[in-house]
């Protein structure tokens, strides 16, 4: 029986190592990842300058994904200052006793954080783990942003959230839209009729949320379809997406209008009394009623922009299909000019970018380009300058002390000892010991020269019309000498190639 039983268990397949099998745990796994930059603020909070741990940072950057998302519209967003403004209560009430300087500067610090300004792309990345289908362990890159600047209407630049800040938001994570709206509008009616008014403003919050993330769904397709028509799908995803969305948003009227009808009758009917067992209903009750009519409004424009999609995009297809081609096309700097120019001589290349620059600096106004305006500057006398300022006062020149070691006799007379003949080059120990009988330190500025000669200079020489150069070579003799260490260096003087170098400079010149 036992080997019946390990012999079907062998020929059985094996299941797939954990992750392969499971999608929703790489979903977690983002989800932790999108929750990652709040947690941090709290860490990095002790960075700042000052006393800042009395403040909940998560708790501010939550607040200010919220306030963001519900300042979202369809063309605009939030205004940085407003929602600083917004979040400055918040910030507040968690310090009462630190000045409004220390409020406002905590909620600018957790808005720019959520930007990410300090990055380059102003996103956040995040590294996990995955089961390839061959079981292999895998490591991927999750990139995301939570708060971002888009440009709005009038060049204002504006922030909006994104489906993460959004997920992050409600709790949930890569939730399909149209089930996660009709989820949350199922909920909210029935709570209501149950008469949980505060689990009941909550899921009306998330399903405001929703809304919002469905219509910025709509937005970045309309958008992607006025920079490329044929970057979208308009033959079957975005018809299917419109046709959707506008079943979605005929559910939510009846929806919302009857959960709105069930809202109002509870809030009319609580007892003003007090002896009703939540004396709060009534508040709870007004609150939601703003919240759906809210709801109610997002789905109006939302209705409204699907309706205009279809003529947008017949009017972006004529637009880009039948937009008359460019007049010329622009210069490849790096493959027609820079490119080419690399191989050339200095001055055939500094022709070509001269005549370059000079036609692509395009013309220069002058000052009057009229005769009028040229006899009009001509005639007008120079205003009278009253007002010169505080008379400047003498500055006290001061000579500065010369803190040279060696003086001018010196390096003349080490000048002298290093001019060799040609053909007679000597050992450093050599000129040390005579440079040691004229000066106690001249023998340190000759072996200064000796050592800066071993690498002798010979371009400069050349282009500063240099005729003999000195030189230092070590042939691995050991230097004797009681001061100084190191290798006897040869020290002589090379002659230049004047004929040379009259060539080189003839051939520089233009």
């Amino acid at each position: 029986m036992s080997s019946a039983v390990s012999a079907s268990t062998a020929g059985a397949p094996r299941p797939a190592p954990g992750p392969a099998a499971d999608e929703g745990l790489a979903r977690r796994l983002r989800a932790l990842a999108c929750t990652a930059p709040l947690h941090d603020l709290d860490t990095r909070k002790v960075n700042l300058a000052g006393e800042y741990g009395t403040y909940a940072m998560a708790e501010v950057a939550l607040a200010a994904i919220d306030v963001v998302t519900l300042q979202m519209d369809f063309d605009t967003g939030a205004e940085h200052d407003d929602v600083v403004a917004r979040l400055l209560p918040r910030v507040a009430a968690q310090a009462p006793e630190r000045p409004a300087a220390e409020h406002e500067r905590v909620a600018r610090w957790v808005l720019e954080n959520l930007i990410n300004v300090g990055s380059v792309d102003r996103g956040f990345r995040a590294v996990y783990g995955t089961f390839a289908p061959d079981g292999s362990y895998v490591r991927r890159d999750y990139d995301f942003k939570l708060v971002e600047e888009v440009p709005g209407p009038g060049g204002r630049v504006y922030l909006r959230t994104t489906d993460e800040a959004v997920n992050v938001l409600v709790g949930a994570l890569d939730t399909d839209v149209t089930s996660a709206q009709i989820a949350a509008e199922v909920k909210l009616e029935v709570l209501v009729s149950r008469g949980r008014l505060a689990d009941a403003q909550l899921a009306a919050e998330q399903a405001r949320y929703r809304t919002v993330q469905y219509a910025e769904t709509l937005r970045r397709t309309l958008e992607a379809t006025r920079r490329n028509v044929r970057a979208v799908d308009w033959l079957h995803t975005v018809p299917d997406l419109i046709a959707e969305a506008l079943d979605h948003v005929a559910d939510r009227y009846r929806h919302e209008n009857a959960i709105l009808t069930n809202i109002r009758r509870a809030r009319d009917e609580t007892s003003d009394t007090g002896q009703d067992k939540h004396p709060d209903h009534k508040l709870r009750a007004a609150e939601l009623v703003d919240i759906v009519k809210d709801c109610i409004r997002r789905h109006t424009q939302l209705q409204s922009r699907l309706l205009e999609a279809g003529p947008l995009f017949r009017a972006e297809q004529d637009r880009q299909a039948f937009a008359p081609p460019a007049a010329r096309t622009g210069l490849d700097l790096y493959g027609q000019l820079l490119a080419p120019l690399l191989a050339e001589p200095l001055e055939r290349a500094g022709r070509v970018t001269d005549a370059f620059f000079a036609a692509g600096a395009g013309l220069r106004t002058p000052g009057a380009v009229r005769l009028g305006d040229l006899t009009e500057l001509l005639l007008t006398p120079p205003a009278a300058r009253e007002h010169l300022g505080a008379e400047l006062p003498e500055p006290e020149l001061v000579a500065t002390p010369d803190d040279s070691r060696f003086s001018e006799e010196q390096f003349a007379a080490a000048h002298e000892l290093l001019r060799l003949p040609p053909d007679a080059p000597r050992r450093l120990s050599g000129l040390l010991a005579d440079a040691r009988r004229r000066d106690p330190e001249l023998p340190y500025l000759v072996a200064l020269l000796a050592v800066h000669a071993a690498s002798p200079p010979v371009g400069t020489a050349y282009r500063q019309g240099e005729h003999q150069l000195l030189f230092a070579v070590d042939d691995g003799t050991e230097l004797a000498d009681a001061e100084f260490g190191g290798a006897d260096l040869i020290v002589g003087t090379a002659l230049l190639d004047a004929a040379s170098m009259a060539a080189a400079r003839s051939e520089a010149a233009p």
